[in-house]
C-alpha cells in the first residue's frame, strides 16, 4: 500500500487525472476507459492509493487536520497555552473562536478541500463499480466496499470538524458542481446505509488477500466505523442555522436507534473473534503492544489496530505531532520535533498509579543532548507541557530522515475503542450488568496486576445505569487519550461545556494545591538514572511531598502559569463558550468560489 500510493498507474490517471472541466465537457470520453478498469481488479484496485493519497497531502491530514483538530479538551490541549502572547491563526483553531480567514487552513488547498477531493475520487470509483464490475467477484467487491467505507471515513472527519457540510455522493456533473451545505442528519443518514452495505462486501480480518493487513479495510472496522456513525448521529450536535447543540429531530436518528445499531454492529465485532486486544508479546503490557505494534510497521490484522491511514515513509507527521519531543537530532531521528499536541495537564493526575496506560500515555521528559550517533537522555518537562508518549520516534525499527515527515501510519480505530462502545451502547438499552463484560475486558488490561482494583471499580460501575455511563464517559479518557475521540465524544454527550468548565476548576485546584491535589508536590526533583538516559524521578507521584533527601537530585517549580504569563493556562484553553462554536467554519476561501451557495452560520461572521 505504501508504494502504491506512490504511483498510480495510467489507467487510474486516465480516470482521475482531468480537470472538472475536461469531465464535465467530455463525460464519454472515458467511459470505454472506465469500464476496462472498473470490471478489472488488477485496474480497480489502483484507484484505492487515489483516494488514500489525498488523505497524505501536505494542507490534508497530514499536516493539518492531524495536527490541529480535536483540542482543546480536559484530555489533549494545543501546545504554547503558556506564554505572553495573543493566540495566533494555530492557537485559534484549538480555542473555539475560530477564524474564516485563517492562516493555517484557508489556503485553498486545505483539508476540507483534499477531502471533497478523496471524495470525488471514491464517487468516481462507486459509479464505475456498480455500472462495470461483477460483483460476484469478491475482489471487486472488497474494492466497492473499500471505496464506500473510506468516502465514509472522509464524512465523518468532515463532519467532527466543520459540522453541517455539503453532502456530495455522486460525481460532479453540470447541476452540481456549486452545493450549498447540508445538515448533518443527511450525511449521517446515507453514511449508515453505505457502511451497512460495505460490510457485506468487505472480508473479516485475514478472510482475503486484502484484509490481510490493516492498511486495507475490513469487515470489524466497517462495523466499528458504522457503530461510531450511530453514536454521533444519535448524539447531540449543531445543526444548520441554529446556535445550540442538541439531539436530531429525525425520528430515523432516534437515540434508542442509534444506541441499537452501534451495539449490533460492536457486538458483531467481538462475537466474530477475529479481531481482539494486542498480545502483550515481549512488552510490558498489552496496551504497550497495541502502540509498539504499529511502530512496528508490519500492519498484521486481526489484532487491536482495526484500520492504520497508511502513509509512506516519506508523508505524514504522527510522531512529529503527537510524539515525545526530541529537541536535537539523534540516532532516532533527524527531527527535532513532537510534542504540538499534548495531554491535559490534568490527565496525569486523573490515573491510579497502578494504571499501566499512565505511564505509556502521559510523559514528563524530553530527549536531548542527542547527536546522529548518540540517544542523549531524557530531561525534565513543566507541568504545562507534558509529552503523549503513544507514538514515539524510538520506537521505530529505522531512524526517520526525512527532516518534515515520520512516516508513521495514523491508527484510526482500534479493537479497545469498540469495546468501550460496546459497553456504552449496551448499557443504554440493556442495563450496567448486561454492558459490565465489555468494559471489564478494558479495566483487566489496564490494571494487569491489580484484580482487587478492577473489582472495585466494576462494583461501583454497575451501580446503575448513569454510574456505568459516567465510568464509560472516564474510561473513553483514559484509553483513548491522544487519538482524537474526546472532543467527538463530548460534542456527542452534550457535556462540552461541563467539562471544560470543570477542566478549568481542576487545573485551578492543581496549580493552587489544593484538594483533590493538596498532595501533589511543589517540585519535581529528577537526576539521570544509571543508565545514562532515563530520568529518577521524586515528587511527581502524589504523595512524594518534600524533598527526596538526596543533593544529587535537581527540583524544578512544578507549576502551569509562568512568571510573565498574562493570563493563566486554564483561561488560554478556550476564548468563548465551546458549545457556541464547536466546529471550524468553511474556509474564506471555499466560500468564495461556492457561487454564493455556501454560507457559515451567523456565529462565524466575524
Amino acid at each position: 500500500m505504501k508504494n502504491s500510493i506512490k504511483i498510480l498507474t495510467l489507467a487510474l490517471l486516465a480516470a482521475f487525472g482531468a480537470s472538472c472541466e475536461d469531465i464535465l465537457e467530455a463525460p464519454t470520453k472515458s467511459s470505454m476507459d472506465e469500464s476496462v478498469i472498473f470490471s478489472t481488479p488488477a485496474y480497480a484496485k489502483n484507484a484505492i492509493a487515489g483516494v488514500i493519497q489525498s488523505f497524505g497531502e501536505t494542507n490534508s491530514y497530514r499536516g493539518r487536520y492531524y495536527t490541529h483538530y480535536g483540542v482543546n479538551t480536559d484530555v489533549e490541549v494545543k501546545s504554547g497555552l503558556s506564554g505572553t502572547a495573543e493566540p495566533d491563526d494555530k492557537a485559534r483553531l484549538s480555542n473555539y473562536n475560530t477564524n474564516v480567514a485563517n492562516g493555517e487552513m484557508n489556503v485553498g488547498n486545505d483539508t476540507y478541500v483534499k477531502a471533497y477531493e478523496g471524495i470525488e475520487r471514491a464517487n468516481l470509483s462507486i459509479r464505475g463499480l456498480r455500472q462495470y464490475a461483477d460483483l460476484n467477484n469478491w475482489e471487486l467487491a472488497q474494492i466497492l466496499g473499500e471505496m464506500l467505507t473510506l468516502r465514509a471515513v472522509l464524512y465523518v472527519d468532515l463532519l467532527k470538524g466543520w459540522g453541517n457540510v455539503p453532502a456530495r455522493f455522486e460525481p460532479i456533473s453540470p447541476a452540481t458542481i456549486y452545493l450549498p451545505r447540508a445538515d448533518r442528519d443527511v450525511v449521517l443518514k446515507q453514511l449508515l446505509a453505505d457502511l451497512e452495505e460495505a460490510a457485506g462486501l468487505v472480508g473479516w480480518p485475514n478472510e482475503n488477500a486484502y484484509t490481510i493487513t490493516n492498511e486495507h479495510i475490513n469487515k470489524a472496522f466497517v462495523k466499528g466505523l458504522r457503530a461510531r456513525v450511530a453514536l454521533m448521529a444519535g448524539g447531540h450536535s449543531m445543526h444548520m442555522g441554529e446556535t445550540a447543540m442538541r439531539p436530531s429531530n429525525d425520528p430515523d436518528l432516534a437515540k434508542d436507534k442509534m444506541y441499537a445499531i452501534a451495539k449490533k454492529e460492536c457486538l458483531d465485532v467481538i462475537e466474530s473473534g477475529t479481531a481482539r486486544l494486542q498480545p502483550q508479546g515481549t512488552w510490558a503490557s498489552s496496551f504497550e503492544a497495541a502502540f509498539r505494534a504499529v511502530h512496528a510497521e508490519a500492519h498484521v490484522a486481526g489484532n487491536e489496530a482495526l484500520w492504520e491511514i497508511p502513509f509512506s515513509t516519506e508523508r505524514g507527521r504522527v510522531i512529529y505531532t503527537w510524539g515525545i519531543e526530541h529537541k536535537k537530532v539523534d540516532i532516532y531521528t533527524a527531527q527535532n520535533k513532537g510534542a504540538q499536541i499534548l495531554p491535559n495537564p490534568i490527565l496525569f493526575y486523573k490515573y491510579r498509579k497502578e494504571d499501566v496506560r499512565r505511564d505509556i500515555t502521559c510523559i514528563p521528559y524530553e530527549w536531548d543532548n542527542g547527536t546522529v550517533s548518540t540517544t542523549g537522555n531524557h530531561v525534565l518537562r513543566s507541568l504545562n507541557s507534558w509529552c503523549f508518549g503513544k507514538h514515539r520516534y524510538e520506537w521505530l525499527n529505522r531512524r526517520v530522515t526525512n527532516v518534515n515527515d515520520d512516516g508513521l501510519n495514523f491508527l484510526y480505530m482500534r479493537y479497545a475503542n469498540v469495546l468501550l462502545m460496546a459497553a456504552e451502547a449496551v448499557n443504554e438499552l440493556d442495563g450496567a450488568g448486561a454492558a459490565a463484560p465489555y468494559l471489564r475486558e478494558v479495566k483487566e488490561r489496564a490494571y494487569p496486576e491489580n484484580s482487587s482494583i478492577v473489582e472495585a471499580e466494576m462494583s461501583a460501575a454497575i451501580a446503575g445505569k448513569t454510574a456505568f455511563f459516567n465510568t464509560v464517559v472516564d474510561e473513553r479518557a483514559k484509553e483513548l487519550a491522544g487519538e482524537m475521540y474526546r472532543k467527538e465524544d463530548l460534542i456527542r454527550w452534550g457535556l462540552l461545556d461541563a467539562k471544560m468548565i470543570s477542566n478549568r476548576e481542576d487545573l485551578a485546584k492543581l496549580e493552587a494545591r489544593t484538594a483533590p491535589y493538596n498532595n501533589v508536590n511543589a517540585k519535581v526533583y529528577s537526576k539521570t538514572a544509571p543508565d545514562g538516559v532515563s530520568l529518577l524521578l521524586y515528587g511527581l507521584e502524589p504523595g512524594q511531598l518534600g524533598d527526596p533527601g538526596d543533593a544529587s537530585y535537581v527540583g524544578k517549580t512544578w507549576k502551569l502559569k509562568g512568571d510573565t504569563d498574562t493570563k493563566t493556562y486554564q483561561e488560554r484553553l478556550y476564548a468563548r463558550t465551546p458549545s457556541s462554536q464547536p466546529y471550524w467554519p468553511i474556509w474564506e476561501s471555499v466560500v468564495i468560489a461556492s457561487n454564493g451557495k455556501i454560507v457559515n452560520d451567523p456565529v462565524f461572521q466575524q
